[in-house]
């Protein structure tokens, strides 16, 4: 198949068992052709976990459910090395050693523990004991957390919610998407995500990374994104703009959305696509823009709108 073939193979996978949220599932096709790593932020009950395992079974790719709660410790993350039985200390793996990790509930845990899951992730590495352990390839994780209910929790600080290529947020159904799911789970046709069959294999994404990583962006593109990311700085309702990094993540996020339309070059239009999405979480705004009722993705679509667009792809 074709690498559009494999796409479109994937997304019609995913949607025998998630119904609706056809922009996230394009979002996170986003993350996991750049390499980067997802955060989705939403309310319990609309398909976070079942998206989750659908991807991962549709890319044939393990996949591993973390729930965090207070009491999970760094080692369960990371791993810890232990004496077996004939006294040798050996590298016991931690759940992160595997393709597709859910870290479900990411602000309830601990920031230590949320530390050493955000390093593992930047460092593509679990360092134990002094001796580095390669992790899994593919390997992409999918956070979630609730952004209403905040008792008991631990927020992610900006220079680690940075570590996230894309936020997403699924939302509600629509009022035909809910009453498919009922009619599903009515007469049983509601499949088992993990019992999908793979479309790809987890080579195959990873010769599909590479090959989003050769997608053209010219210079005019390349200007575009950062002047983006510097008119955040300069922003009066904003106490914090886009790092570099956001800059950088804005460009590889562009080039997979590029891929997903079946171009090898990327336009304008794939870098507005995104904008929100790789850049609110990566914002921070003053307390009367909050009381003008503003919101990071209110703000990207204004600096978007702003900048003009360049003439050439």
């Amino acid at each position: 198949m074709e690498v559009g073939e494999k796409l479109l193979a994937i997304r019609e996978n995913v949607s025998k068992v998630f119904v609706g949220g056809g922009a996230g599932v394009d979002l996170a096709l986003t993350a996991i052709l750049a390499r980067g790593h997802i955060l989705i932020e939403d309310v319990p009950g609309i398909g976070k976990t079942t998206l989750a395992r659908a991807l991962a079974a549709s890319l044939g790719c393990g996949f591993r459910r973390i729930q965090f709660t207070p009491d999970v410790m760094p080692s369960d993350i990371v791993g810890f090395t232990a004496p077996g039985a004939d006294g040798e200390f050996r590298y016991r793996p931690g759940a992160i050693m595997e393709q597709v990790v859910l870290a479900d509930e990411i602000n309830r845990t601990s920031p230590k523990t949320q530390s050493a899951l955000l390093e593992v992730m930047q460092e593509g590495q679990a360092t134990v004991d002094g001796v580095a352990h390669p992790l899994p390839s593919p390997f992409v994780v999918l956070a979630t957390q609730n952004p209403v209910e905040q008792v008991g929790t631990y927020p992610l600080p900006e220079a680690q919610l940075d570590r996230f290529l894309i936020r997403i947020s699924l939302g509600y159904p629509t009022l035909r998407q809910e009453m498919e799911i009922l009619d599903r789970h009515d007469s049983g046709e509601n499949a088992d995500p993990s019992a999908l069959r793979p479309v790809i294999s987890a080579g195959e994404v990873l010769e599909m990374q590479k090959e989003c990583d050769g997608i053209t962006c010219s210079g005019a593109i390349k200007e575009y994104i950062t002047v983006i990311t510097a008119r955040t700085r300069t922003r009066s309702d904003l106490a914090l703009g886009a790092s570099p990094r956001g800059a950088i993540a804005l460009m590889r996020a562009s080039k997979a959305a590029a891929m997903l339309a079946g171009r090898s070059f990327v336009l304008p239009d794939d870098v507005k696509k995104v904008a929100a999405a790789v850049l609110a979480h990566r914002i921070v705004l003053r307390p009367e823009a909050r009381l003008r009722d503003m919101t990071p993705e209110r703000v990207i679509g204004e600096v978007v709108g702003e900048i003009r667009v360049p003439d050439a792809g």
